[in-house]
């Protein structure tokens, strides 16, 4: 059930011939070792001019992205580290960008915390 949210900060990648989500879910899915159907992603943008980074400005190159995932457990220690730099890498691959410049937190274990239409993940 990983559900990755992807903000993607300044102008898509083009010349994709399939969706740009379809492509992340993929990618993510793979990292997860899910079975089809259970990787679900969303993809946001921000424009460049709605992001700042303290005394200094940014060029389009050098734009962020953002990644938020919510697991039902969340991975520690060296499986989170490894998840992480899987996904990062993933994700920098498909949009054509820097690793450095995807940023991946994770939010704490879902399970108890969340529920889908009504029913808590367990």
């Amino acid at each position: 059930m990983p559900i990755v949210d992807i903000e993607i900060v300044g102008p898509l990648p083009s010349g994709r011939t399939r969706p740009l989500a379809q492509v992340l879910a993929d990618a993510a899915g793979r990292v997860f070792a899910a079975p089809p159907g259970t990787t679900w992603v969303r993809v946001r943008t921000l424009p460049l001019d709605a992001y700042a980074e303290n005394d200094t400005a940014i060029a389009p190159v050098d734009a962020p992205v953002f990644v938020n995932v919510r697991k039902r457990r969340a991975p520690e220690g060296a499986e989170l580290a490894a998840e992480i730099g899987a996904l990062t890498h993933a994700i920098a691959g498909v949009l054509e960008c820097p690793a450095s410049r995807v940023h991946v937190g994770y939010e704490a274990s879902a399970a108890g915390r969340l529920a889908f239409g009504g029913t808590l993940v367990d």
